[in-house]
Formats: C-alpha cells, sequence, structure tokens
C-alpha cells in the first residue's frame, strides 16, 4: 500500500522482500550523502545497479534529490533573499535523508517529495 503523505515523500513496499545487506546499502546510500554527499549513492548505484533493484532504487532516488537540492541551492544563491533561505533547503533536506533512511531499514521503496528524476 503506497502512503500518500506527499510533503515527507511516498513509500510502497518492494515486489521482493530485501536482505538485511540490501536494506543496509539502501541506508548507507541515504545517510552517507551528509558525509559524501553525491560521491556515495553513485558508488553503490553502479555496483549494485545490476544485483539488487531495491538498493538501485534507493540510490537512483537518493543522487536524484541530491541533485535537486544543489540545483535549489544554486538558484537561491543567485538572490539575496534565495542566500537567507539556504539554510532552510538544508534542515528539509536532512529531515527528508533521516525519513528515506527510515524507509529504507523498513524495508520500503521511497520516493523524496518535490525531486527531479534526472537519473531514470
Amino acid at each position: 500500500m503506497e502512503n500518500q503523505n506527499s510533503f515527507l515523500g511516498t513509500d510502497d513496499l518492494p515486489d521482493v522482500q530485501p536482505t538485511s545487506d540490501e536494506k543496509t546499502l539502501a541506508i548507507l546510500s541515504h545517510i552517507l550523502t551528509l558525509v559524501a554527499w553525491l560521491i556515495a549513492p553513485l558508488v553503490i548505484y553502479l555496483i549494485k545497479k545490476d544485483e539488487s533493484p531495491f538498493v538501485a532504487a534507493h540510490a537512483k532516488e537518493s543522487l536524484n534529490f541530491q541533485i535537486t537540492v544543489a540545483l535549489v541551492c544554486i538558484v537561491l544563491a543567485i538572490t539575496l533573499i534565495g542566500i537567507l533561505l539556504i539554510w532552510l533547503v538544508g534542515v528539509f533536506a536532512l529531515i527528508l535523508v533521516i525519513v528515506a533512511t527510515i524507509k529504507a531499514n523498513d524495508g520500503r521503496l521511497y520516493r523524496y517529495p518535490f525531486t527531479l528524476r534526472l537519473i531514470k
């Protein structure tokens, strides 16, 4: 059953229940963005994209979200008022990364809200 709470994203059950290792890699694809921004989900995606649809979906979603956040911050940095609002984007992104990490731990597929799906 899909969760319809669009402000915090949506989640759904995967077709196949993920293993413990798949959950761990999915968790890492979200939480490691706090220290390794795009590198962590990109590496996880490239390594696991053909082996685990669950891990690939989480890593791809994490990549798309981080790219979207970067683009929003660039646009905000162009304007004076936007510079004052960038911290709000960071707080919102942190909250969503935590939500995504929890969903991955629960073995659910998660989709960030307001995200450009650039990597298909």
